[in-house]
């Protein structure tokens, strides 16, 4: 039977190969960081000491000294894993402990760990939501709340990417179906174009709609605001929010694990009933308390943030003169269009051939025809790194023998 099978799954393997959205997976032998060791999975002659511009270190914690020590120190104390979930015998003092500094930081009544932010997603909607209730999403969200929204019964609603007028629409709809409970759901900072949703205004048509808003703030939380503490506290509306969701794999330190932060009762019922929660083993103790050293740098992080700022500015104002298209924003996510999927691919290899390390995104990751190299900057990065990565781009670009970009 399997003989079978297997021709299909090779059939469909070789078709992406073809179709230029094959992802291949390049071994890296040090520590995540500004610059990384590429030992293979690369192009000819791409092995080596590159630069990174494609990792989610926006902060350059990922290898900070102290998040290291904190690391080996919790091994110590805390031992390696707790090889249950939370509610059997998983539940240390370390873990309440980052809850607790969690809900202080995000300004929410209560936190709630989970393996990680998609499971984390995938946990709230089928738990609060039933078939007289209504989810209305936007159309740009993260792959894991489409997920988790299909876990759920609740009707689905779906707006343009930031679009208000059909934001408003979809609420109506939801309000004459009757819906008992709403919930407006949108990505803080959307992944692939570095865009921010307009909380403020989601927030204003929630309230005259009676509805609850939740937002995943994975690719804010510690960097955006001006104390770090996302898009909620960048459109100041941290009281207006009701569930935040996050990990605490880019930013806050970069290892694995996310997070619910919402009102006390949504945290309560979410330990109750959420299956990703019950079924889980507990978050590994070594990340908890390296987390919370890095919560402890976050409220001393401005320089950081700063460098961030001043790298992501330069990036984006040099590769605009050089004639690249870019995404409009100023967000650390500065994703470079190039079209096609196969020129795209070909042109990050060109690139890791001179030393910068990113990737093509294509289909289905993006629109069909909208690939794009996404270069994410990092406070770890120098002004000659990023001027290095734009020199790269043009260099690739004239190789590619094409206007790319």
């Amino acid at each position: 039977m399997f003989d079978s099978v297997r021709d299909d799954l090779r059939t469909t393997l070789d078709e992406i190969r073809s179709a230029g959205l094959h992802k291949p997976e390049r071994v890296i032998g040090t520590p995540q960081n500004a610059s990384v060791g590429v030992t293979s999975g690369g192009v000819a002659g791409a092995t080596g000491e590159v630069l990174n511009f494609c990792a989610n270190n926006y902060l350059g914690l990922a290898d900070h000294p102290e998040v290291v020590a904190a690391a080996k120190d919790a091994l110590d104390r805390w031992g390696y894993g707790m090889a249950s979930v939370r509610f059997i015998c998983g539940t240390q003092e370390v873990h309440k402990e980052l809850e607790a500094r969690l809900s202080s930081f995000l300004g929410q009544e209560d936190t709630i760990l989970y393996s990680s932010c998609f499971d984390a997603n995938g946990g709230v909607f089928e738990t609060l939501l039933g078939a007289e209730d209504a989810v209305i999403s936007d159309a740009l969200n993260h792959a894991s709340i489409i997920d988790g929204i299909r876990l759920s019964k609740a009707r689905r609603y779906r707006y343009a990417n930031r679009d208000l007028a059909e934001l408003e629409a979809r609420l109506k709809e939801a309000t004459e179906g009757g819906a008992r409970r709403k919930l407006i759901v949108t990505d803080g900072v959307f992944s692939m174009d570095g865009y921010v949703a307009p909380l403020a205004e989601i927030c204003d048509l929630a309230e005259r709609y009676d509805a609850m808003v939740m937002v995943d703030d994975s690719h804010a939380v510690g960097f955006v605001g001006p104390g770090g503490r996302g898009t909620p506290e960048l459109h100041g509306v941290m009281d207006r929010v009701d569930i935040i969701t996050g990990t605490l794999g880019k930013a806050l330190g970069g290892a694995s694990g996310g997070y619910v932060a919402a009102r006390a009762e949504i945290v309560a019922l979410l330990r109750q009933r959420s299956r990703p929660y019950l079924f889980s083993n507990s978050l590994a103790p070594v990340i908890a308390a390296a987390s919370l050293k890095v919560i402890d740098l976050l409220e001393s992080a401005g320089d950081l943030r700063e460098q961030l700022a001043a790298n992501t500015s330069l990036f984006r104002t040099k590769m605009t003169e050089a004639g690249f298209e870019i995404l409009p924003g100023d967000h650390a996510i500065a994703p470079v269009m190039i079209g096609d999927a196969a020129e795209a691919a070909r042109m990050a290899e060109l690139l890791l051939e001179r030393g910068v390390y990113v990737i093509g995104f294509s289909y289905p990751v993006v629109p069909m025809g909208a690939a794009r190299i996404r270069v994410q900057l990092s406070a770890a990065h120098s002004t000659a790194d990023v001027e290095r990565a734009v020199a790269a781009f043009i260099d690739a670009r004239a190789a590619l023998g094409s206007s790319a970009g």
